[in-house]
């Protein structure tokens, strides 16, 4: 009978194979995973993007099978998916709104005529600036003509709020190939107004001999055009607001003085703050005890102009990396003021939604394996899945104190030096904090050795400890195929061996199809990598129906 079960049963079946009786298929590592549903896969496409590709996967192989996945939500229901798309762009809950662009500008060519109206009506929640309007400009070509219902969404976007849309055309002027004259040519939009019109003149002709009443960043450019040196367009970005973007389309030289960048820090916006802060320390704006860093610092203190400036987590993050290198690509150098680089560590984790604390025994699973530590995540240099699923699982931690952290990869596929230095099981605890800084974390992490995919490690070493776990949080790409057993089935023996409701939430750090939760289990749940609203899904998931425990530590029991 033993022999029999060896080659055949449910509880415990070898990752290189599917669990008798599931939907599971194989996944791009030669293991077995279920595969996700294609809103799940919008989500994930629409957060995490495909930059870079994954592991096994090239960034034009992840992108077709999210474009597919696109085309079938359409199919089936064109209007969740515009709602969907909307959603998650207006909320600030990607790094990166162009998967959102590209997702739209795929409904508004291919969906049904009634799905095509409805995705350009949508059009200016998602295209809020001038970049991300050449953006779909550029992405909509590829999947339909400049049609009557095209054009006329491009001229609505044109007739918005007058000195708002000003100040798109100075800071915007071009992108993709596209500039605003072009797109203004082909859609020709009504003014609203004179203001519009004599708007609509200065940028189609460069000048205009229309009154520029009721433009004043017109003016001010007009001005700045005038300016003789760094002092005078210092005054004139004052008067008028104007940002750095005007200074670049007249003398890109006055960017060397420090004056003329204080008088633009003051209006200056998060996320464009954050992208200046290398040139500004360089300058000797930013410097130690100065008042622009203590600026800057309340700043990146302040949750609520965090949010509504939907400046991301990754953003923040990328932020905190470079400015604490010192350096930048185009070869600027500068020394880091200690302050900044504190409260960019801090605003990570102000970026996510406050959530308040569920109290309950939490492990926080990285996966360290080979496949995580290639490409990149929402097209952020150096920034693989590996290092973000550390800062991801910072955020947790650090609103959950009752947590162990732990990194895992196959045994089977373990290099020499991690069995020589660690467990012999691919499994080994982090002992790090979320009152580590977050830069230190990163290089932990991207330290470690790489090895095979094994998922189900981090509940069978719960198992072997006997760790009493609430909720196992694991961080991965979902390309597990090393185990003698899968993930589901390890947290089954989880639940019979301590009686423990033990939930899963499998955090996708990659957009492609898998996940080692299965579908058909309450107490299993996927959830997208670096969605703002993460933490609280999860909180709200492993916090929800599990009988309240005594609030003690993690510990081993008799089981």
């Amino acid at each position: 009978m033993k022999a029999y079960t060896t080659h055949f049963q449910t509880t415990a079946t070898p990752q290189a194979e599917p669990i008798p009786g599931t939907s599971q298929v194989p996944n791009s590592a030669g293991g077995f995973a279920w595969p996700v549903d294609d809103w799940t896969r919008l989500q994930r496409f629409l957060v995490l993007g495909t930059e870079g590709g994954s592991y096994y996967a090239s960034e034009k192989t992840l992108t077709v099978e999210n474009a597919q996945a696109v085309v079938r939500c359409l199919q089936v229901d064109w209007k969740r998916t515009v709602d969907t798309i909307v959603a998650i762009s207006e909320a600030g809950r990607a790094p990166k709104n162009d998967p959102a662009i590209f997702a739209l500008a795929m409904v508004a060519g291919m969906a049904a005529p009634e799905g095509r109206t409805y995705a350009l009506s949508a059009m200016p929640k998602v295209c809020r600036i001038g970049t991300h309007l050449f953006h779909f400009a550029q992405a909509v070509q590829g999947f339909r003509g400049w049609g009557r219902g095209l054009r006329r969404a491009v001229a609505a976007w044109y007739q918005q709020e007058v000195e708002r849309l000003a100040y798109q055309m100075i800071k915007y002027a071009q992108r993709d190939g596209w500039s605003h004259r072009d797109l203004l040519c082909l859609s020709h939009p009504v003014p609203p107004s004179t203001a519009h019109a004599a708007l609509y003149d200065w940028i189609v002709r460069g000048k205009t001999e229309k009154s520029l009443d009721g433009l004043r960043f017109v003016e001010g450019v007009e001005r700045l055009k005038q300016a003789a040196d760094p002092t005078a367009a210092s005054i004139l970005v004052r008067e008028y607001r104007l940002p750095r973007e005007a200074i670049e389309s007249v003398n890109t030289a006055w960017l060397n003085d420090r004056a003329l960048w204080a008088a633009l820090l003051e209006e200056m916006p998060l996320e464009a703050m954050t992208r200046n802060l290398g040139v500004m320390t360089a300058r000797g704006l930013i410097a130690p005890m100065s008042d622009a860093s203590a600026y800057v610092v309340s700043r990146f203190s302040d949750r609520a102009g965090i949010h509504k400036a939907r400046l991301h987590p990754i953003k923040l993050l990328a932020a905190l990396l470079t400015y604490q290198g010192g350096s930048s690509k185009g070869g600027l150098t500068w020394t880091p003021v200690q302050q900044v680089v504190d409260a960019l560590d801090a605003a990570f984790y102000l970026a996510f939604e406050n959530v308040e604390p569920t109290g309950k025994r939490l492990m926080l699973a990285l996966d360290v394996s080979g496949s995580m530590s290639t490409g990149i995540v929402a097209g952020v240099a150096g920034l693989t899945p590996r290092v973000a699923a550390a800062a991801m699982a910072l955020v947790t931690a650090a609103r959950e104190s009752n947590h162990v952290i732990v990194a895992f990869q196959s045994k089977s596929g373990q290099p020499q030096s991690w069995r020589t230095h660690h467990r012999d099981d691919g499994i080994v605890p982090l002992h790090i904090s979320p009152r580590q800084r977050l830069d230190d974390v990163v290089e932990a992490t991207n330290n470690l050795p790489f090895g095979g995919t094994d998922c189900a490690l981090p509940m069978l070493y719960a198992i072997e400890q006997k760790l009493l776990i609430d909720g196992f949080i694991i961080l991965t790409d979902s390309e597990t195929w090393a185990g003698a057993i899968h993930p589901a089935q390890a947290l089954i023996q989880y639940r019979r061996q301590t009686g423990l409701p033990a939930k899963l939430v499998v955090v996708g750090m990659v957009s492609n199809g898998f996940s080692i939760a299965d579908p058909n289990d309450a107490g299993m749940m996927d959830v997208v990598g670096f969605d703002t609203t993460t933490p609280a899904l999860i909180a709200d998931f492993v916090g929800e129906g599990i009988r309240r425990q005594a609030e003690a530590p993690l510990t081993k029991t008799a089981l």
